[in-house]
């Protein structure tokens, strides 16, 4: 009968523990993962038992004279999990307050804290409610329904004796990360059901569990959130580089549920801010090129709309992905796409843009409003949103064609008449542009979209995932449409149009992109406080936001999992006064030990932004600012 081969896997909880000891300390616990993962049934392992430890499968191992780790070994399945490092009495007082068991409702591995003496578990019990003598529980739900949650059983009654949201964030560390989460959307207010769906995207899909089986527990979605297997030492030092990049390897299950299956076609993922989009964007681009069906020449296009992105997103694939998976990945804006494109069939034009540091379509723009109609009353931001909604949308080239041009949502109507008299801002507006031997992003995306339909250039994609989808305007989304044949797997674009900043509503079926049947939503905010995201929303109450294509997004339905701190709200009666502030805030957040090149400041427009780089700058704050570029 043959032996199964050793499986070795890492928790999170190891690796921020292995992200807080000294680099020394870090060097030598390298060095022992790797020599563990290739052999952990060494003879130099020692495996010593833990006395008193809440789960018999806890061992400890030296790591140098100072340092142990601690690991659960099972006795089924050959499996090796490493959970911890730490001062040897540190780690092993972890390890007496912790349990790492399969739960036996959805099978997935779970790792929480438990009490390791009846003095802790007394001083552990939430804090009891003053004001009502018999409040009301906090969930209406028996034990069943707990365990479908993923509660564990030794964390029934502590939950059901909950009557506040505030003792539910006590207990947190007492909790499986999944089983918090659940009763934290519970109590936001999401329905008992919606919250069972999601939670049993990460469940055991066997009819029966067999608690003793960590080998297939570590198989399951949900287990995989918290614990990885490393596939090779590649992998495995590129992890212990970075310990606190878990986004890597650790993914929610509903994202997870989204990178790792085919689809018969086009995918939209829509998601609030900070609710890993791009995170699910990048898993997906490394897990196509990783397909076997993936021939050395087939290419993935990685677009989005902003270079400082791709930038991110380029840096942020290298640390996930092989050499071998990178080559098959090009990442790159979409504008600079074209303008390599459009070069490479012999058109020399400049591409240029709207408050571009050479000046020189503001200097265009600036010449062709010269000539607006003195006898019209019309406002120079309404030729402007003319010129970029109207014209440039629709390749418009002509008098005639403008004439007879859809205006659908602009708000004032131009009669024929109307339309000729102010043509003329429009067409000097491209006769400027070719004085200059430039050319619009817009102009030059019909250019290249001309040249793919013809067939004049052929180039095409296996596949292409999409970043910032609600930037695009109509021509380049059609322009990446004919990038890619449709097919299984031709295209994932993930956005929020609550995000849009540069251009108006252009539904994905519109340019070709069908995604019927397969639009999709994250609804967990990774990054935001729940207070924060909360009074953001509350801005656009009442505003109707689209999905990206035919139908609306609901802005109620996404939460975050850290309460938070309510945001500061300061009305000053000066920009001098204003100023003083965000720079006394500044200097308190240096004062903690944060960075400056972790400080942003947001403004509503760029004279703002510029007005405060100078601001601070005569503070002696050094700033960096970032453009659309």
């Amino acid at each position: 009968m043959s032996t199964l081969q050793p499986k070795v896997a890492l928790g999170d909880h190891f690796l921020s523990a292995f992200a807080a000891i000294p680099k020394q300390q870090q060097r030598a616990v390298s060095n022992f993962v790797a020599k563990f993962r290739a052999n952990p049934t060494s003879p130099g392992i020692n495996y010593e038992t833990i006395h008193h430890a809440q789960d018999k499968n806890f061992r400890s191992v030296r790591i140098d004279q100072n340092y142990r780790g601690i690991i659960s070994k099972p006795e089924k399945g050959n499996v090796y999990i490493l959970l911890w490092v730490d001062k040897h009495d540190e780690a092993y007082a972890w390890a007496r307050r912790h349990r790492c068991a399969i739960h036996p409702e959805t099978g997935v591995l779970q790792l929480f804290e438990m009490e390791s003496s009846v003095e802790e578990a007394q001083a552990g019990q939430v804090t009891a409610p003053v004001a009502d003598a018999s409040p009301s529980p906090l969930f209406h739900l028996d034990e069943k329904q707990l365990l479908r949650l993923g509660v564990p059983v030794e964390r029934l009654a502590l939950v059901q004796s909950l009557v506040t949201e505030e003792q539910l964030e006590q207990i947190e560390p007492k909790l499986p990360i999944e089983a918090f989460e659940a009763l934290y959307l519970l109590a936001a207010g999401v329905s008992f059901e919606e919250v069972l769906a999601e939670a049993e995207a990460s469940s055991s899909k066997q009819e029966a569990i067999d608690t003793e089986d960590y080998g297939a527990a570590l198989e399951q979605a949900g287990s995989q959130r918290r614990f990885f297997v490393p596939e090779d030492d590649q992998e495995l030092a590129r992890m212990l580089n970075a310990p606190l990049d878990k986004w890597r390897v650790f993914l929610h299950p509903t994202q997870r549920s989204l990178v790792e299956r085919d689809w018969n076609g086009p995918v939209r993922v829509l998601g609030g801010a900070g609710t890993g989009k791009t995170v699910v964007a990048m898993h997906r681009a490394k897990w196509l090129v990783a397909q076997e069906d993936w021939a050395k020449s087939d290419r993935l296009l990685f677009t989005t709309f902003s270079s400082n992105l791709a930038i991110d997103i380029q840096s942020n694939l290298q640390k996930i992905c092989t050499p071998e998976q990178l080559q098959r990945i090009e990442v790159v804006n979409l504008d600079r796409w074209v303008s390599q494109f459009i070069r490479r069939n012999g058109y020399q034009s400049r591409i240029v843009y709207p408050g571009g540091k050479d000046g020189i379509y503001d200097r265009c723009w600036e010449s062709a409003l010269a000539l607006k109609p003195t006898d019209l009353n019309y406002a120079d931001s309404f030729y402007q949103e003319e010129w970029q909604r109207v014209v440039l949308a629709q390749n418009i080239r002509s008098q005639k064609e403008y004439l007879f041009a859809e205006r659908k949502g602009r708000g004032v109507a131009l009669t024929r008449r109307l339309r000729a008299a102010v043509w003329v801002v429009f067409e000097e507006m491209r006769e400027q542009l070719a004085l200059n031997d430039c050319i619009t992003a817009e102009d030059a995306s019909f250019y290249a979209l001309e040249l793919l339909q013809s067939g004049e250039d052929s180039r095409r994609y296996r596949a292409v995932v999409v970043d910032e989808t609600q930037d695009f305007g109509p021509v380049a989304l059609q322009l990446l449409r004919q990038l890619v044949r449709e097919g299984k797997n031709d295209m994932f674009l993930v956005g929020d149009a609550h995000q849009r900043i540069y251009q108006q509503q252009t539904p994905l079926s519109h340019s070709g992109i069908n995604i019927m049947g397969r639009g999709r939503k994250l609804k967990i905010n990774y990054r935001t406080t729940e207070r924060i995201r909360a009074y953001a929303m509350s801005v656009l109450e009442g505003v109707e936001i689209d999905d990206l294509d035919e139908g609306l997004d609901q802005a109620n339905d996404y939460r975050s999992l850290v309460m938070g701190q309510p945001p500061q709200l300061f009305h000053a009666e000066s920009f001098a006064e204003e100023v003083a502030w965000v720079v006394k805030n500044i200097q308190t957040l240096q004062e903690q030990g944060i960075p400056l090149n972790e400080i942003a400041i947001v403004a509503r427009t760029n004279a703002i932004c510029d007005a405060y780089e100078q601001a601070l700058q005569q503070q002696q704050i050094p700033t960096y600012k970032l453009s659309r570029q």
